[in-house]
Parts: structure tokens; C-alpha cells; sequence
């Protein structure tokens, strides 16, 4: 899998990565590392909200392929993330009205990725995720895309909260897709700009997200099970919104 992935070895050359603004998928440290060069990689990664974890040295070699990695591996990925307002203010001059996908931490990696290659097929214009708490857009991710995270709009915001204040300024709704609610998908126009809420596997969309949401809507489930897969019902919400946009 690891073809879709570069990685970085040593702890300099990880810095310098960080510096220039390329995406960090995660940083392997081998564990109780110590030097000034270390501490300063810890705290860069710190401020930047990298995903990292401490690890015994033998996986750094099999990383590395044992090459001199100083402590330290880190895995680039493919995708280049966007910037959500840049998107926000180039769609403003167009005449359109914007479809967005918000996923709130998410966590399992093909389920992403089934999304993601619904969202391209659909006509998506941004995919939203957390810096934390969400699978991250690794190769796993892009296989099961069938290669759409490269033609999609992926956008990456520290508070999941912020991005739906942010929407909602450029006059588009946000809808969550809950099943906390009487209010049918069906019941809701999507013929307007909308961002699309879809929650975590286990834990739903967050309390503060519904609460600030324009609308609350659900998939009716007419079986015994409570639920549909997050991906199943992204696919069904998205399809409805293609529908009545025509």
C-alpha cells in the first residue's frame, strides 16, 4: 500500500518537511529519543497538529528499510490538502450553488474512502475533515476511492464547529444527517448551497454541530436495524440531493 506514500527519514529532514508545508500524514519517533533536534521535531509537530507515536526502533528499520533514519519517520502523503475559505471565495463569483460534504471524525479508513468516490461521483465541491479524530486520507483510503481523493477538494480545519460557522457566513446550509430528529432527508431543499453533516461511526455528529445546524434530517429505516453504514447513508443523502437538483 505503500505506494501511494512517501516517506522521510531522519529528524532534520522531517523539520525541514514540516517548514516548507508539506503534508504530514504521521511521524514514527522511536521511543525515550533524546538531543535538542528531537525536541524541537516534538514541538513542530505539536504546533502543526501532526499525528505521531512513539514506537520501539525495530519498526523505524522495517519503515526505513534500514536506512539511517535518526529516530525518526515520517509518511507524506499523495494528497495535497485545500484551503476551505480559499474555496469559500473563488465559489462566491460563480453562479452556482456549492454542494458540500462535512464529515465529523469519522474514523475508519475505507469508510472515508467510500465516501470520497460517492462525494466525486455526485459533484462535491469540497470534502471537509478534522485534523483530529479522523481517519486520516492515507493509501488504504485512496484505494478504496477508486483513485477520487486525487479529483476531489479535500480540506482539513482544526474545529469541525468553526467549519460550519465559516459555511454558514457564505450563506450556505448546513444539514446534518442525524437520526436524532422527526424530519425526513426528503423534506429538506437542497436546490440551495448546502454542506452535508455526516457523523462518526459510533458517537454521531457532535451535540454542538446539530445544535448549529439549519436543518436535522434522517434516512427513513424501515428493518429492525437503528442504523446504515455512515457510507451507505453519505451515498443515499448525496443521491437525494442529485435528484432534486435535476
Amino acid at each position: 500500500m505503500d505506494n501511494e506514500l512517501t516517506k522521510i527519514f531522519g529528524l532534520r529532514a522531517i523539520l525541514e518537511a514540516i517548514e516548507s508545508g508539506q503534508e504530514i500524514e504521521k511521524v514514527y519517533l522511536q521511543k525515550e529519543i533524546q538531543g535538542s533536534l528531537a525536541k524541537a521535531l516534538q514541538h513542530k509537530i505539536n504546533d502543526n497538529n501532526i499525528s505521531y507515536s512513539y514506537v520501539p526502533i525495530e519498526k523505524l528499520n522495517r519503515l526505513s528499510k534500514f536506512q539511517n533514519h535518526q529516530g525518526a519517520v515520517a509518511k507524506v502523503s499523495s494528497i495535497s490538502f485545500k484551503d476551505l475559505e480559499e474555496i469559500l471565495d473563488s465559489l462566491s463569483t460563480e453562479d452556482t450553488n456549492p454542494l458540500f460534504l462535512l464529515l465529523d471524525q469519522i474514523s475508519d479508513v475505507r469508510n472515508v474512502g467510500a465516501i470520497l468516490r460517492t462525494a466525486e461521483c455526485t459533484g462535491v465541491n469540497a470534502v471537509i475533515i478534522p485534523t483530529h479524530g479522523s481517519a486520516p486520507i492515507n493509501a488504504d483510503a485512496i484505494k478504496t476511492s477508486a483513485g477520487a481523493a486525487y479529483n476531489l477538494n479535500i480540506c482539513k480545519v482544526n474545529h469541525v464547529l468553526d467549519a460550519v460557522y465559516l459555511l454558514k457566513a457564505h450563506g450556505i446550509q448546513v444539514v446534518s444527517v442525524t437520526e436524532k430528529t422527526e424530519k425526513k432527508i426528503y423534506n429538506v431543499d437542497f436546490k440551495q448551497a448546502t454542506a452535508l453533516v455526516l457523523g462518526s461511526e459510533h458517537k454521531g455528529i457532535s451535540n454542538s454541530v446539530l445544535k448549529n445546524s439549519d436543518h436535522k434530517a434522517k434516512l427513513p429505516l424501515l428493518g429492525t436495524i437503528d442504523s446504515l453504514n455512515v457510507s451507505v447513508a453519505c451515498g443515499a443523502a448525496l443521491y437525494e440531493i442529485v435528484r432534486q437538483r435535476g
